[in-house]
């Protein structure tokens, strides 16, 4: 492949997809209670839900270093491609993307690194998209365009059961946080430009879920669309999120992916997340 697609663990990638389009995937470390592992390689899912339930935690993340970068980019130059984009989850939650451009600076124009401005299946669709570029033997500023026109056409929309594990990482602000738990309200986000933001507040999990579907629905307006469900250890949140969808997108539905969520993700929004993704076709 003329053109090699690199990306992190926290695109959350079925494994097949990952195989068919011959992607290269850099783990993220996640630290629970001390013990230190790569995302999807030491540390899964579950084990961030077993110590986030725990009463006393401690749960951090850190990006790869460049090195780690610059080792994979030598690796696939090195086995025959000519170039490398390599597609990340957004700078506003993570210095994975200054990782990767630190690494890049070493290839000159060989490399190109874009920030997705999201997470999950907001960042897994861009990459997808590259891939399928590349396989068609598109250059390396075309497999660029093709990830970044995704970004532009992937919308992401989250439900959390507390806000709490987001003030802890430090990814939203305490006045938000408390003002959620004042209210004892249900908060869903989303992320314009890369950032966590409240879009919404409802009252229940049930009602949590109804506005996510009706998000999803908003968000792919009359366009042909592909779905993404993640969760984490809410196995049947995901069914309800996938079933209605389905109900709802019709005909304009068409690839769906439903995964749980990994270690980083986890560690950052706890037990109960759902999560929708959606991806308008060109």
């Amino acid at each position: 492949m003329p053109v090699a697609v690199v990306t992190d663990s926290t695109a959350y990638l079925p494994p097949d997809l990952v195989r068919a389009h011959r992607l290269t995937v850099v783990p993220l470390t996640v630290v629970l209670n001390g013990a230190e592992g790569l995302e999807g390689v030491e540390t899964f899912p579950d084990d961030a839900t077993r110590a986030l339930s725990g009463r006393r935690v401690s749960v951090s993340t850190s990006r790869p270093a460049p090195e780690q970068f610059a080792e994979v980019y030598r690796a696939l130059l090195a086995a025959g491609a000519d170039a490398v984009v390599s597609v990340h989850l957004s700078a506003e939650l993570s210095g994975t993307v200054e990782a990767a451009r630190l690494a890049a600076a070493e290839f000159g124009d060989r490399i190109a690194v874009v920030d997705s401005r999201s997470t999950g299946m907001g960042l897994g669709f861009p990459v997808l998209a590259a891939a399928a570029a590349a396989a068609g033997g598109v250059d390396l500023d075309g497999v660029r365009r093709a990830a970044v026109d995704a970004i532009d056409r992937t919308t992401i929309f989250f439900y959390v059961d507390t806000l709490e594990f987001l003030r802890r990482g430090g990814r939203i602000n305490a006045a938000e946080a408390l003002l959620g738990t004042a209210l004892s309200v249900k908060p869903i986000m989303h992320m314009p430009d890369g950032t966590i933001v409240v879009r919404d507040k409802v009252r229940t999990a049930g009602r949590g879920v109804a506005r996510l579907v009706d998000l999803a629905v908003e968000a792919a307006g009359d366009a042909e669309v592909d779905l993404a469900v993640h969760h984490l250890a809410a196995p049947q949140r995901a069914e309800q999120l996938l079933a209605a969808l389905t109900e709802r997108l019709g005909d304009r539905l068409h690839d769906t992916y439903v995964t749980e969520a990994g270690a980083v993700v986890a560690a950052h929004a706890g037990p109960g997340l759902a999560c929708v993704v959606i991806h308008r076709r060109p």
